[in-house]
């Protein structure tokens, strides 16, 4: 089935892009290397650097003309979305809607739209937390991703575009990005590599640091192939299902490394979610998808990626 993949040069995109061609799907991606890097770019897939959602991009939907477009381009930082709400919205939902045109204009058949669960449900006083949990976004980036949803829903009814919200959890795993504000593991490693002491943010009366729970990124490839091959709609939750303090989740990190070096205090950031962790119980109805891979498996993969990359 031919598919086109959108940021499949970033973090999340590429191990989609690498699913869905060993699944032995014709793959393309787009992706214009501004987070990206063409080396993570499977072998075996058509390249595109290009912007989403503008005539350039318009013009690859016609050539390639894919059943599935699986929408991963997005500014991936809440920090940052605080810092610049309007970058955030040019991004993540302007970006999102001229994909959408692009979408119905070229005929694509299905959807998939890489969303967020913490972000979009905020502060929830129900954990683990549902799809039917009503939405309170505490930051521009759960703001726009709730709003793209909400025009997914629109385009199915008002063109008939069948499509699918995957909420990611803390998604994890090699290839993540170290320097920034995104994916926590990824920090505590590099920081670890270097011998630095890592902060972990918290508020005064939560000094463990924040809960979350996390999921491997081949896991959610995975879910992103089981999300064609169901025909499921709507939103679905895709994460790890358990609760992990931040300072635990240092000390896997920490343990992988054999390192004895603790981590330092660090204030909440504006935005920070206290408490967010997701019930997964309709992507294994919906999709028959769990996560395979354990939280301590996956840090020790994600630390030999690094050194590996290091060297």
């Amino acid at each position: 089935m031919k598919t086109l993949i959108t940021g499949g040069a970033g973090f999340i995109g590429s191990h989609v892009a690498e699913a869905f061609l060993a699944a032995g799907h014709d793959v393309a991606v787009v992706d214009n290397l501004r987070s990206g890097s063409a080396d993570h770019v499977p072998r075996g897939v058509r390249f595109y650097v290009a912007d989403v959602g503008g005539p350039e991009f318009s013009a690859i939907l016609a050539k390639e003309q894919p059943y599935l477009v699986s929408h991963h381009a997005a500014q991936v930082s809440v920090p940052a979305s605080v810092r610049d709400p309007q970058l955030d919205a040019r991004i993540n939902l302007l970006g999102l809607l001229g994909t959408l045109q692009g979408c119905v204009e070229h005929d694509v058949g299905r959807f998939v739209f890489a969303s967020s669960g913490g972000a979009i449900y905020g502060e929830a006083d129900r954990r683990p937390t549902t799809e039917d949990t009503p939405p309170l976004p505490l930051s521009p980036y759960g703001i726009h991703k709730l709003a793209g949803e909400h025009y997914l829903e629109f385009y199915r009814r008002e063109h008939g575009l069948r499509s699918v919200a995957l909420r990611y959890g803390n998604v994890y795993g090699p290839r993540q990005d170290p320097h920034g504000e995104a994916g926590v593991i990824a920090i505590f490693a590099e920081r670890l590599l270097r011998g630095e002491r890592p902060a972990i943010f918290a508020y005064p009366d939560q000094p463990a640091g924040m809960t979350r729970d996390y999921v491997y990124v081949e896991d959610v490839a995975r879910a992103n192939l089981r999300a064609l091959q169901s025909g499921a709609e709507g939103p679905l939750n895709i994460s790890g299902g358990s609760p992990v303090h931040t300072g635990d989740l240092f000390d896997l990190v920490r343990a992988a490394y054999g390192s004895d070096l603790a981590a330092r205090p660090g204030p909440a950031r504006p935005g920070d979610v206290r408490e967010s962790w997701l019930d997964i119980t309709r992507a294994s109805d919906v999709l028959g998808w769990r996560p395979e891979v354990p939280l301590a498996e996956g840090i020790a993969r994600t630390v030999r990626d690094l050194r590996s990359r290091r060297r």
